[in-house]
C-alpha cells in the first residue's frame, strides 16, 4: 500500500493554523463573577490556552450557559482519517428516471417509516413525500417509482409485512428519538427480523439526526443517511445498487 504524506489540520480561527476555538458549555452556577471564572478555568482544564469568557447568560435557577474562545495545540493527520462513505452517482430526476426505464425496465418499489415508538416523520417525509427537500422532488414525484411512506410509530413487523406485500426494493426507516440509543436497538431488531424472514435481499437504509453510514454499516443496514440528505440521492443509491445487481456487478 503506498503511504500518504501527513496532512496535519488545525483549527483556524483569525489566520491558518493558530488553532483558535469556540467552546459553549452549561454550568450548574448562577450567573455572577466567580462562575465566569469557573468557566475559565474549566476550558482551562480542557486544555486550551488564553481563554476568553465572551458569554455568560442564565440558563435558568442556578445555571449559566458560557461561550469562550481559546487556542489549541492540537494537529491532526487527516491523510490518516478513513471513513466508509455512501458511494453512489450524483444523478438528477431526469437520469435517475432514465436509468430504471432502461436498466430495469419496471418501476421501482420503495416503502419507508418512522418505526417504534419515533413520531417524527419529518425526515420521512422530506425523502418521499412528493414536495422533497430543498428544491429537490421526493420520491413520489419520480414516475418511475412507487413510494409508500406508512407514517410514524410503525412497528418493525408490520413494516416488514408491507414491504413483502409491496414486493419492495428498499426500505427507509427514519430514527430521530435516540435517548438511551433506543434509535440503535430498535434498527438492530428490524435487521435481524428481516434475516429471519429471509429478506435479506432488500436494500436497507437508515436514516436520522444521529445516523450516518459507518453507524448503519454496523447495525446491519445497506447504507445509512444523515441530515440534509436529499431525495435523489437516496433514489441514487437506491438505483445504483438496483443496476448494478440487474448487470451482475453486485
Amino acid at each position: 500500500m503506498t503511504e500518504r504524506p501527513p496532512q496535519l489540520v488545525r483549527a483556524y480561527g483569525d489566520r491558518k493554523d493558530d488553532g483558535r476555538i469556540q467552546l459553549s458549555f452549561t454550568l450548574p452556577l448562577a450567573a455572577s463573577a466567580r462562575a465566569k471564572e469557573a468557566a475559565r478555568r474549566y476550558a482551562e482544564a480542557l486544555g486550551l490556552q488564553a481563554v476568553l469568557v465572551a458569554t455568560m447568560e442564565p440558563a435558568g435557577r442556578d445555571y449559566s450557559f458560557f461561550v469562550v474562545y481559546g487556542r489549541s495545540d492540537v494537529a491532526l493527520d487527516f491523510a490518516e482519517i478513513e471513513v466508509p462513505e455512501v458511494t453512489a452517482p450524483e444523478w438528477n430526476f431526469k437520469e435517475i428516471n432514465s436509468q430504471i426505464k432502461e436498466k430495469l425496465h419496471r418501476k421501482v418499489v420503495v416503502v419507508g417509516a418512522c418505526t417504534g415508538y419515533d413520531a417524527h416523520t419529518v425526515g420521512i417525509d422530506a425523502i418521499i413525500n412528493m414536495k422533497g427537500y430543498a428544491g429537490d422532488k421526493g420520491l413520489e414525484a419520480y414516475p418511475w417509482i412507487d413510494a409508500y411512506n406508512l407514517g410514524a410509530q410503525v412497528d418493525n413487523a408490520v413494516l416488514l409485512e408491507r414491504a413483502q406485500e409491496l414486493r419492495a426494493d428498499a426500505i427507509l426507516v427514519s430514527q430521530v428519538i435516540t435517548q438511551r440509543d433506543c434509535h440503535k436497538e430498535n434498527s438492530a431488531q428490524l435487521v435481524e427480523l428481516a434475516r429471519k424472514r429471509n429478506m435479506r435481499d432488500v436494500l436497507l437504509l437508515l436514516g436520522g439526526p444521529r445516523i450516518d453510514h459507518p453507524l448503519a454499516s454496523e447495525i446491519g443496514f445497506d447504507a445509512g443517511f444523515g441530515p440534509g440528505t436529499r431525495p435523489s440521492q437516496v433514489a441514487s443509491y437506491i438505483v445504483d445498487r438496483l443496476v448494478a445487481r440487474a448487470e451482475g456487478r453486485a
